[in-house]
């Protein structure tokens, strides 16, 4: 099947997106560009070009940040003409054995956290520990390749809370209850960063939210979503359905939230992956964007201690691209006493993480990575803020490559810092206590 090419029909070959473009910018090769692979979509639609190996890694370099989509003058849906390719770049000619045993790997791994878990036992006695510095400083880790590698790089300190079990059950708001609400953990978030989860869950709580946690959720879909696995995709996106269905038990949710913008970029694409079966039967939202909706609560800014700190802001690709989000989560920053709010310079360039591609394009994503710690770096900030799984654990990569010890956090983690909500013991849910 060929890409429908009506979406590149707007498009006048200006070269607006160029500078936008992460894979460009480390290419720096037209066909790796937006405006190069349209062209190769027209040639391939006429019949001048073929779908071939050659061809597919020009695709394979695009990270779907949709950085393009938001420079593009024209209004060409770049993300479309994308979603539209990527389904057959996994036919078996187009990739070598390695590259599909990866994927595969990758995508039998990562959306499945009881897998993720079993596999990461053995390495709670290594990831942040002397042996893990010294695996490094003698190049061990590199002999593995330079995807192996990256996966090792990426490996974040693992603690008790990342082998879970998993929160579940309706958990009370504090005070007059002003929603009700349902939360997708995520499954990459809930095992590397699993903080996250629970200061979102605090914070919501003070806010008056009743928080409804479906029992045994799985993944949204996402990584799988970004590969062109839709099969698979639909598969877990139906299954999360039918969870928060279930454990929503008749009363309606107000909206179902997500703190990882991969994630909510998916979440909200399910009318159109599902083909119109039922999905959600409240809107999905972000909870940046649901929480200045809703509006902090009296009791909850009574509670706000200083935070002396200068933060940077990390925009997310599928969070300002994607989302069309960007002044919600400031908007939430800034109504922390004492904070300063800095911004980056190239606050709209992709840091390289982009699902798996950090893992499957390795020295691209690198280069990214590099260029992402030092514009965030330099602007003077002590702590950086990330409501991006995927980006927080890039970031915190090459931050520590360049010896800078600026801690990534989750805004929904400074939020409650300065709440005086991350000392207390996990709340129990309403009806699992």
């Amino acid at each position: 099947m060929t890409p429908s090419i009506q979406a590149t029909d707007p498009c006048v070959h200006c070269g607006f997106c160029l500078p936008t473009c992460a894979s460009y910018r480390v290419l720096g090769t037209e066909m790796d560009s937006p405006r190069g692979r349209i062209h190769t979509l027209k040639a391939i639609a006429e019949g001048e070009l073929s779908l071939d190996s050659s061809v597919a890694v020009h695709f394979d370099s695009c990270l779907g940040c949709f950085a393009c989509v938001s420079a593009c003058p024209a209004g060409v849906r770049y993300d479309e003409l994308i979603e539209q390719v990527r389904p057959q770049l996994n036919q078996v000619e187009l990739r070598n054995p390695w590259q599909r045993q990866l994927r595969k790997l990758l995508l039998g791994l990562l959306p499945y956290p009881g897998r993720l878990r079993a596999l990461l036992q053995p390495f709670r006695f290594y990831s942040g520990q002397n042996l893990q510095k010294l695996a490094r400083a003698s190049g061990l880790t590199r002999l593995f390749g330079p995807e192996l590698e990256a996966m090792e790089q990426l490996l974040p300190s693992l603690s008790s809370a990342s082998f879970g079990p998993d929160l579940f059950g309706v958990f009370p708001a504090l005070g007059p209850r002003r929603a009700r609400v349902g939360l997708v953990l995520g499954c990459v978030q809930r095992v590397f960063d699993p903080a996250v989860n629970a200061a979102t869950l605090a914070v919501l709580q003070a806010n008056g939210v009743e928080v409804v946690l479906p029992e045994g959720q799985g993944c949204c879909g996402a990584a799988t979503h970004h590969q062109g696995e839709l099969e698979q995709t639909r598969e877990l996106a139906k299954d999360l359905v039918q969870r928060f269905e279930d454990a929503a038990a008749g009363q309606p949710l107000d909206a179902v939230l997500v703190a990882a913008s991969g994630c909510g970029h998916t979440l909200k694409q399910y009318p159109q992956l599902l083909n119109g079966e039922s999905g959600f039967s409240a809107p999905v939202l972000d909870v940046h964007e649901f929480l200045i909706s809703l509006g902090l609560s009296e009791h909850f800014r009574s509670r706000l201690k200083p935070l002396e700190r200068k933060v940077a802001y990390h925009d997310a690709c599928h969070m300002i691209h994607g989302q069309g989000i960007r002044s919600q989560p400031r908007q939430l920053l800034m109504t922390i006493p004492g904070m300063t709010l800095r911004e980056a310079t190239e606050a709209g360039v992709c840091c390289g993480s982009a699902g798996i591609y950090n893992v499957v394009q390795p020295r691209e994503a690198a280069a990214l990575g590099q260029l992402k710690a030092t514009d965030l770096a330099t602007t003077g900030a002590d702590v950086i803020a990330s409501a991006n799984i995927g980006c927080s654990l890039q970031i915190r990569r090459h931050l520590a490559a360049q010896g800078k010890i600026q801690p990534v956090l989750h805004p929904m983690e400074l939020l409650a810092e300065s709440a005086g909500l991350l000392s207390a013991a996990a709340p129990a849910a309403a009806n699992n206590s």
